[in-house]
């Protein structure tokens, strides 16, 4: 059946703009963007038709560099294109372009592709820790570009020192933890692949650290009521930062649990919430009052209608989809920011919630289990936080007499 032209539109694209725009309302999109937008589409199609093509020969990138060229002064870049692109993929008009790193023939983006699936399907890791094994690696694995190739196969323990060597001095001592152990998983890959022939992943060292070495460094009590009272509850931001900022210090739910949690995890009658915590680990954990109050607010209140999928958290900004682990972190350190304390994430609010257990009486072994640690020993950090106490049984340090 053919498609009706409507509002001016020309070429290959004109039958879609009523559908395209309608699509905009229901995802949100304020009046004024999806005006916007529709103009952007008709532009796309004009372009495509003085240049003879059809729907499936819109590039983006070509697209906006041709209007560059001509000197079009409006400022459009390949994040405007994205809800066109995202509709007509959905459409089955065009095929989903590659991600980035993925691009045509280039090795390192196939290799890395390849990596990254096998820690998502093999390993079961999350979204957020493939993205920072494989950034971690992508030095490495471009500096044994070779013109259009990739030299993995003579890939000896000498390479994987001097990259190691390289790059951890400059980092923190987690970044280059992580470096190692990205570096250690890559080169077990290889060598299970056979694409290397020796098992490098066991040369690969341990960067140096001490347990329990470090304090914790938690939010203090006030500064938590002043970054919940820096949430606007009369919007639908504040509502949702205020909900979140309390699951984080109340629960201490990581990030990621925190953007994961879906409608169908609250289970209002029993009190409890369903936890998806790393990897494939649930657990159940029980739902304070005033944390299932500013739930139902924001659920009630500001969660927007137009909400895609099921998770209980979403974007302000049209399209209304889940918030990804940067979103909760960057709501948080706006929090931060607007009541004075500083620069504060997400992870910070983690020890927030075991001290408070702690001061309320809770013993290590019940912080743990809140925290869902695997082994108790990590729990132990927290011992130190209490510094009034700590300074009750210090030894005096030695007295020099002349």
């Amino acid at each position: 059946m053919g498609r009706r032209r409507v509002f001016g539109a020309v070429g290959p694209l004109a039958g879609f703009e009523e559908e395209f725009r309608e699509d905009l309302g229901r995802l949100g999109y304020r009046s004024e963007v999806v005006v916007r937008h529709g103009r952007l589409l008709r532009e796309v199609s004009g372009w495509l038709a003085e240049r003879g093509c059809g729907v499936d020969g819109f590039v983006a990138a070509e697209f906006v560099a041709d209007r560059a060229g001509r000197g079009l002064t409006r400022t459009l870049t390949d994040r405007s294109l994205r809800p066109l692109i995202e509709f007509l993929v959905t459409r089955g008009v065009i095929d989903r372009p590659p991600r980035p790193h993925a691009a045509g023939d280039d090795p390192v983006g196939v290799l890395l592709e390849q990596f990254a699936r096998f820690l998502l399907v093999e390993r079961g890791l999350t979204e957020g820790t493939i993205e920072g094994y494989v950034g971690a690696v992508r030095p490495f694995v471009l500096s044994r570009r070779r013109s259009d190739q990739l030299d993995l196969i003579g890939i000896v323990a000498a390479d994987v020192f001097a990259f190691l060597i390289e790059v951890c001095p400059d980092r923190s001592r987690g970044a280059a933890s992580l470096s190692a152990t990205a570096m250690r998983s890559l080169l077990g890959w290889l060598f299970l692949t056979g694409v290397i022939d020796a098992p490098l992943a066991e040369v690969v060292p341990r960067v140096g650290s001490w347990k329990l070495a470090g304090l914790v460094e938690p939010v203090a009590a006030h500064e938590v009521a002043g970054m919940l009272d820096s949430c606007d509850r009369a919007t639908t931001a504040g509502r949702r930062d205020y909900a979140m900022l309390l699951v984080l210090s109340r629960l201490g739910l990581r990030a990621g649990e925190v953007a994961r949690l879906g409608l169908d995890d609250v289970d209002w009658r029993a009190g409890e919430l369903l936890v998806r915590g790393k990897g494939p680990k649930d657990s159940r954990m029980p739902l304070p009052a005033d944390v299932g109050a500013a739930i139902a607010d924001y659920l009630r209140h500001g969660r927007p209608a137009t909400a895609q999928g099921r998770t209980v958290f979403v974007r302000v900004q049209a399209p209304h989809r889940e918030l990804t682990n940067t979103g909760v972190t960057q709501a948080v350190f706006a929090a931060g920011q607007r009541a004075g304390v500083g620069t504060v994430h997400a992870h910070r609010l983690r020890p927030t919630a075991a001290t408070r257990m702690l001061a309320a009486g809770a013993t290590l072994f019940e912080v743990g289990e809140v925290l869902r640690r695997e082994r108790p020993g990590t729990t132990a950090i927290y011992a130190k936080v209490d510094l009034a106490r700590l300074r009750t049984i210090v030894r005096p340090w030695p007295q020099v007499t002349s």
